[in-house]
């Protein structure tokens, strides 16, 4: 397993790239707490700070802007009073006059921001997703101008940064992709002054902008997915990703009490958690730092003692079996099925085709060739959409002698056993159905990628804490002395 390597002395010091949530920043005390965190690790490594808003600000905000284009000329107001009040309670209570004097206009700035914008779709009843990028994460721009000043305010050199200027994306606002080789390049311009004489840069999370300056944003929960391209951008050793729980469990514990913190997980299995629903990362979070190999460290704001959960490349010294097990409670089956005159290759990429268009995630996938049967399964909100697109796409064949019928089965709920050394474990799928077969649980669908790395199945909604529990207790992963906290 990969330590924390924070050797005082080294000719060179190691750099780590720290994000905070936005639970870790929420208040003034909190705030204060994360500045410690800082500083103290600043003693012994080289720090680069990553921030997210102030908790709950980001949904405050979208919330004005949505409300401000279906005209209502009030709330976005009592927004605005919210917003300035939160920040410069934070500023009153922790910083200097003179740190106040230089950052309190800066927050104005933001704030006047956030006015002109709401006033703006108050009037033409519209929200671009440019200009919702641009005012959703106002709140990382208020949160870094904060928390650098509080740093300074300590005595630890510090400034703010906005994203804008490193991080180069595409036009895709409101899930904007990062062009890593421009990114990497400006990440490294633009902080080598501040890194030369000893200043931690305090990084906004969540944003970037286009060439041509456009702000963009990386998608809902994109300040961790910030922090790895910052870490990878400037080949830091570790990247450490500081939140409210104590790390990665075996699975979420308000279904099941007992779940344990993993020491150690693989990239490729942090990957399958997020996609799967695990709350702790953004599902993108891995991906710039697998080419280069840095360890990603998640970690508790509130529990600093707590070592946490180590992403590494690969974890082939780990347990045998199932790691962690994780669901998503809320999914519909789709069954699409064609007469003999419509081959199942044609009917596949006629289906696929249509989610495609919408990039529509799957959750899991199964098949009858023989049958002419394609079954998958999508979460709940993507129904509609997807359902409407599939009966458009089979049109002509639906009308015709009824070649193809679509049936939802909804209700779902997708169960994943997850561990990368789960290949050539035999008697895995055996003890999980067995264990769910003595709780009565019916299993609609299964799924398992000749990879082995998970082992998806789909049972009802009503059945998934029980399902998710009985595998638990099946493999043995709680322990006694287990932390709580949740994927």
């Amino acid at each position: 397993m990969v330590k924390e390597s924070l050797v005082v002395g080294k000719s060179k010091k190691p750099l780590i790239a720290m994000k905070f949530g936005g639970t870790s920043v929420g208040n003034a005390e909190r705030m204060k707490n994360v500045a410690a965190i800082i500083a103290d690790t600043a003693q012994r490594a080289e720090v680069v700070v990553v921030v997210s808003a102030m908790g709950g600000v980001t949904d405050m905000l979208i919330r004005a802007a949505s409300e401000a284009s279906h005209g209502d000329r009030e709330n976005w107001k009592n927004v605005r009073r919210e917003l300035a009040h939160r920040h410069r309670e934070v500023a009153d209570q922790l910083l200097k006059a003179a740190e106040q004097a230089a950052v309190l206009p800066r927050l104005a700035d933001a704030v006047a921001d956030f006015e002109n914008l709401c006033s703006g779709f108050s009037l033409v009843r519209e929200v671009t997703p440019r200009a919702m990028d641009t005012l959703s994460s106002l709140g990382e721009v208020m949160s870094a101008n904060l928390m650098a000043a509080i740093l300074r305010s300590q005595g630890t050199p510090a400034e703010a940064v906005d994203a804008t200027e490193l991080i180069v994306t595409d036009d895709h606002f409101g899930n904007a992709t990062p062009i890593f080789d421009e990114t990497n390049i400006k990440m490294r311009q633009r902080l080598a002054g501040l890194r030369k004489r000893g200043a931690i840069p305090v990084i906004t999370g969540f944003r970037g902008a286009t060439r041509a300056g456009a702000c963009t944003t990386l998608g809902r929960g994109g300040s961790d997915y910030s922090g790895t391209i910052v870490g990878a951008a400037l080949d830091a050793d570790q990247v450490w990703i500081w939140t409210d729980v104590d790390g990665v469990l075996t699975t979420d514990p308000r279904m099941v009490p007992e779940a344990r913190i993993l020491p150690e997980i693989s990239y490729r299995e942090a990957i399958e958690l997020s996609f799967f629903g695990a709350k702790v990362l953004h599902p993108k979070t891995i991906q710039p730092v697998m080419k280069k190999k840095i360890p990603v460290w998640i970690k508790n704001s509130f529990n600093p003692s707590c070592p946490g959960t180590c992403i590494v490349p690969s974890a082939t010294n780990s347990q045998k079996g199932i790691k962690a097990i994780t669901s998503v409670s809320k999914a519909d089956l789709i069954t699409i099925t064609g007469k003999e005159s419509l081959s199942f290759p044609h009917l596949a990429v006629k289906a696929f085709g249509a989610l495609s268009l919408d990039d529509i995630p799957t959750l899991m996938v199964t098949q009858s060739s023989a049958d002419n049967v394609l079954c998958f399964a999508l979460h709940d909100a993507d129904l509609r959409r997807v359902k409407a697109q599939l009966e458009k796409t089979f049109e002509l064949e639906m009308l015709h002698d009824d070649r193809v019928s679509i049936e939802v089965m909804p209700h779902v709920a997708i169960v994943v056993m997850i561990g990368e050394n789960m290949k050539g474990t035999p008697g895995l799928s055996g003890r999980a159905f067995g264990a769910l077969g003595a709780r009565g649980i019916n299993i609609i669908a299964i799924a398992q990628g000749s990879s082995e790395l998970s082992i998806s199945f789909a049972v009802k909604a009503s059945d998934v804490k029980e399902a998710v529990k009985g595998i638990h207790e099946e493999f043995k992963l709680g322990a006694s002395d287990s932390v709580k906290g949740k994927v």
